[in-house]
Formats: structure tokens, C-alpha cells, sequence
């Protein structure tokens, strides 16, 4: 009863309320949102969704660079079979961190997770710039991937102090923001590293800038967000926080998907399936992904996998299925798109940067057409299944494409940027209004974390797919050369020169003609065509899957009303909407 009368006043000051699984789980307002008197929002609020985007800015910028400029660092220190550890380690860190620091805001705050999160990631960036060995950049990336854990946080913050009817619009805002880090990380990196010279230094100053953003961003949250305290800071004492965190459910979720990530990785780079490294690792992820199921099913309702998330209706599951197969195809597009621009069409990194940059122009252009979409319509549903259906085309155009794609492929850079911009708003605002508002936090902090889950998983299927097509090319090399009558003995020493692009060591090698080194860079190209087509297939795959889940959602348009969920300020409603 005295839950009851807690709550009861909560709602009447404003405050929203703590989530008690005992209680009645809000479903948010009941009535139509359009004749609700809007708030007025003053430059508190303003500023603080400022603040939240600056650091999804530096997050961009460093995100970009850990693919971007993933070759070029590898190349720098003779080894690029571990670069994909630089967007994987982003990848790792945001899904396990996501829920932990999520859940721990709601009782601790979330001012001072945004602040010191992100200034590790400028302690990473540090690290990466003056690394020196592959490993030591790889640390950095692990660095930089704690302050990805903030990322629903930013979502949280940027939603949860503007009205739910301007929630699309709201997650719009971080969208357009981060395509601005995207833009600057895509043309910055490029620019510093124009030739691909791998004895460049062009990376490190490019992470200089990338902790200089890191830095700008933490102050900037550290002096104009200032939010009054969450009832859960202020109702429970510290131990009895600590106890409320999901900790078996923590460990089961972090060593399951570092196991698994990592098997899966080890696979075709370089050993094989039936290595006990590939296959032990992997069955052992496995296993403890299946534990923590069992366990956050049948044990656990108010812990990682919180069950009040999925108590009113199919849409956070669909919506984070649909975001878990968004992350998946995202990171092919992050870590191959301007990988395949550059081995194929445009050596020049700053025109193929310019051909990437599209995707980030229309994603920014689509993603606020997104929200302009979900605020005056109030529904989602056939936005999103067309969104995945233009990304779905876009993987089908991209395994069409070969070496005489070139004019093409810059088309398909903008068909893929309509669609990363309104998945992303639209789902995420679908997550979000369809769990109570209590929870938002929890929500975002698992939304996140799947799509950065589908990242990482992708990043380890993309890998093994497109190393097991490399596999073939020491071969195909060498048959298309001594077919042009290059002598046998000579082959090792040619394909070894040719994939490094060393063409004083090319016109070296006895019996090189002009017209065997063609005949050897013919077979070069084409099995990188073959290695991309399999990353675009596998991609497309899952965006199909995605598509027909989106048609699952059910639109709720009464969600869309004036309320803040957690406002920073004190209300003062205008004289109408």
C-alpha cells in the first residue's frame, strides 16, 4: 500500500517513478497526444542534448577511424589479420558495458557515467596514436570501446527530457550529430592518409584529433548537464544498489560473446574449424550464451533481460531483433564498403572518401525526414520495412558489382544512407515507447547493446567468409601468371610482390612482362571481387529477415503524447500545442 501511495505521488509531481515489479507497469499516457499542451523548454534542456550528441560525435569519429582506418594501421605494422579486432573491441565493449552502466544510472545517475566513460575513450585515443605494435592499438580500441558503453545513455538523456510526441525527432538529433563526427572522421582520416603509405604517421594525428574530441565532449556534459536526482539514487542505500545489479547475468553475457566473438574471429584467420581454438572457444561461448538464457528466463525477471521490457507487447522484441540485424549489416558497410572503393575504383582514400560520405550525407537527411515522419503521423511500422527493403537492395547491388561498377557504386552509397537514417530513429523510438518510460534506460541500454551484438557478430561471419575467398588467391594468382607464361619457380615471389603493390619488385622478377603482371592483377582483382560479393550476400541475408520482422510492429500512436519522462527542469506548459 505504501508502494502504491509512493507512486501515486511521484505522478502527481511529475517525478516518474521507480519500477517495482510488484506494481502496475505504466503504459504510458492513455489519450490522444495532438490537443496536449506542449512544454516550454528552456536552454537547460537544449543544452543537454547538446551535450549527449557532442559525445556521440567523438564516438563517430573514433568509430570511422577503427575501419576506415583499420588497413592502413595494420599495414603500418605489417599485419593485417588482426585489424578486425579495432572495430571489434568497440564492438565488445558496447554490448557488455551498454546494460551494466544503463541499469547502474537509474540508481547512481547518469551525469558522471557520461563524463568519466568519455574520457577514457580520449585515454584510448591517446594510446592509439602513440602505439607501437599492432597490440598496443588494439589496447587502445579496448579503451575507447569503455566509452562506447555511454551510447545508450546518450539515447536515454536525448529522449527522456523532451516530450514522447518529439521522440523521433529526438533520436533524430544524436543521428544527425554523429553523421557530422562520421563526416569529419571519413575526411580527416582520408586526407592524413591520401596514398595509403604505410610507413605513414597519418593515424596517429588523426587519434590526436579523435582525443581532442573525446575531451571537448566530456567537459562539455560535465558543465551543462545538470540533472536533479533519479528516485532510485535517492531510495536505496549503496548496498542495496549494488545488490539490485544483474551480476551472474553480467559475467554469463561477457564471457559468452568474448568466447564467441573470438572463436568465430579465429576462424579461416588463420586455423581452421576443427582447430581446438575455433571450435572449443566457440562451443564454450555458446554453452554460457545458453546459460545466461535459462537463467534470465527462468530466474532472473528484473536483471539484464528485465522482463517488464516485454510485458505490453510484441514491439521491443521485434524492434530489437530488427536492431540486432541493423548492427549486423552496419559493420559490413563500416569495416568493407570503402575497402572494396579503394581496391577496385579509387586508390585516391580522399575520393573514395568522398564516395562514402554519402551514405553519412543521407543518413543525416533521412534520419530527420524519419523523425519529421514518426512525429506528425505518429507511425513507424512501413517507414522501417521500406527502410529494409532499400538496404536489402542495396546488398543485392553490391554482390552484382564488379570491377566496371564504378559509376554505380556511387549510387548505391546513397541508397544505403536513406536507409541506415530511418532505421535507426524509427526503431529505437519504437523501443523506447513500447516499454514502461521507467525503464527507458534499461530498454536503451539493451537496444544498444544488440546492435552493437550484431556488429560484432557480423564483423567475425564477414571475416571468416571473406578470408575463406582470400584463401584462393596466392593460386589464382599464380595460375593466371605462369598460364601467361611466368616460369613455375618464380610465383611466390610474384604474387608476394603483387599483393603488396611493389612494382620495382614486380619488374625484377625474371620473365615479369607488362603483360603477365595484367594477367596476375586481372586475378588479383577478381578474387577480391569474389571475397566482397560473400560480405555482401551474408549481409543481405540478415536484412531480409529484418524486413519481414518490421512488418510485426504494431503502431501506438497514443504513445505519442506531451509527456516528459524525466524532465531537468521545472515545467511550464504554453497556452497550446
Amino acid at each position: 500500500m505504501a508502494g502504491l501511495e509512493e507512486k501515486a505521488s511521484r505522478e502527481q509531481t511529475g517525478e516518474p517513478p521507480i519500477f517495482d515489479s510488484s506494481l502496475p507497469q505504466s503504459s504510458g499516457s492513455s489519450h490522444d497526444g495532438s490537443s496536449e499542451p506542449a512544454p516550454r523548454l528552456h536552454a537547460r534542456t537544449l543544452l543537454a542534448v547538446l551535450a549527449v550528441c557532442l559525445i556521440y560525435f567523438a564516438q563517430l569519429v573514433s568509430l570511422v577511424g577503427a575501419g576506415v582506418q583499420a588497413q592502413t594501421i595494420g599495414a603500418h605494422f605489417n599485419d593485417t589479420s588482426k585489424v578486425v579486432w579495432f572495430a571489434g573491441a568497440i564492438a565488445i565493449f558496447t554490448v557488455v558495458l551498454g546494460p551494466i552502466v544503463s541499469q547502474a544510472a537509474d540508481y547512481w545517475g547518469r551525469k558522471w557515467f557520461l563524463v568519466t566513460l568519455t574520457f577514457t575513450g580520449a585515454v584510448g585515443s591517446v594510446v592509439i596514436s602513440r602505439a607501437s605494435s599492432l597490440n598496443m592499438a588494439i589496447a587502445g580500441f579496448c579503451l575507447v570501446g569503455t566509452a562506447f558503453g555511454t551510447q545508450p545513455l546518450l539515447h536515454v538523456v536525448a529522449s527522456e527530457v523532451l516530450p514522447r510526441r518529439w521522440r523521433g525527432w529526438a533520436q533524430a538529433c544524436p543521428l544527425m550529430i554523429s553523421t557530422l563526427g562520421s563526416l569529419t572522421g571519413l575526411f580527416v582520416g582520408a586526407a592524413l592518409n591520401r596514398t595509403s603509405d604505410p610507413n605513414s604517421d597519418g593515424f596517429r594525428y588523426y587519434f590526436y584529433m579523435a582525443m581532442a574530441c573525446y575531451l571537448l565532449a566530456a567537459v562539455a556534459c560535465a558543465i551543462v548537464y545538470n540533472p536533479p536526482p533519479l528516485p532510485g539514487q535517492l531510495a536505496f542505500t549503496q548496498r542495496e544498489k549494488l545488490a539490485k545489479l544483474d551480476w551472474i547475468g553480467y559475467l554469463l553475457f561477457s564471457t559468452g560473446l568474448v568466447l564467441f566473438s573470438v572463436g568465430l574471429s579465429y576462424s579461416k584467420n588463420p586455423y581452421e574449424w576443427t582447430d581446438p581454438r575455433v571450435s572449443a572457444t566457440f562451443a564454450v561461448g555458446i554453452a554460457l550464451s545458453l546459460a545466461l538464457i535459462l537463467y534470465e528466463t527462468f530466474h532472473k525477471t528484473d536483471g539484464l533481460f528485465h522482463h517488464g521490457l516485454f510485458s505490453r507487447n510484441r514491439n521491443f522484441a521485434i524492434a530489437t531483433l530488427a536492431i540486432f540485424l541493423e548492427g549486423l549489416a552496419f559493420f559490413a558497410v563500416n569495416s568493407y564498403f570503402a575497402f572494396q572503393v579503394t581496391t577496385l575504383y579509387e586508390p585516391d582514400a580522399m575520393l573514395s572518401a568522398a564516395r562514402y560520405s554519402l551514405k553519412f550525407i543521407f543518413t543525416a537527411v533521412f534520419g530527420c525526414v524519419a523523425g519529421w515522419r514518426a512525429t506528425s503521423s505518429r507511425r513507424v511500422r512501413w517507414i522501417t520495412v521500406a527502410a529494409f527493403v532499400l538496404l536489402l537492395a542495396f546488398f543485392v547491388c553490391m554482390a552484382t558489382s564488379d570491377r566496371g561498377s564504378d559509376d554505380a557504386v556511387w549510387g548505391y552509397a546513397a541508397l544505403m544512407g536513406v536507409a541506415f537514417g530511418i532505421t535507426l530513429t524509427t526503431l529505437i523510438t519504437v523501443a523506447q515507447l513500447s516499454t514502461p518510460p521507467e525503464l527507458i534506460s534499461i530498454a536503451s541500454g539493451l537496444f544498444i547493446s544488440f546492435r552493437s551484438l550484431g556488429g560484432n557478430v557480423g564483423l567475425a561471419i564477414y571475416n571468416a567468409v571473406y578470408n575463406a575467398a582470400m584463401d584462393r588467391l596466392d593460386g589464382n594468382v599464380g595460375d593466371a601468371a605462369v598460364s601467361a607464361g611466368l616460369p613455375v619457380e618464380e610465383v611466390p615471389r610474384f604474387v608476394a610482390a603483387l599483393v603488396a603493390r611493389n612494382e620495382t619488385t614486380l619488374l625484377g622478377i625474371p620473365g615479369a612482362t607488362p603483360e603477365i603482371i595484367g594477367s596476375g592483377t586481372t586475378a588479383l582483382l577478381e578474387t577480391y571481387v569474389v571475397a566482397f560479393r560473400y560480405v555482401w550476400i551474408s549481409a543481405g541475408c540478415f536484412v531480409a529477415v529484418a524486413a519481414i520482422a518490421a512488418i510485426f510492429l504494431i503502431e501506438e500512436e497514443k504513445e505519442f503524447n506531451m509527456r516528459i519522462d524525466n524532465p531537468i527542469e521545472k515545467q511550464e506548459e504554453s497556452p497550446s500545442a
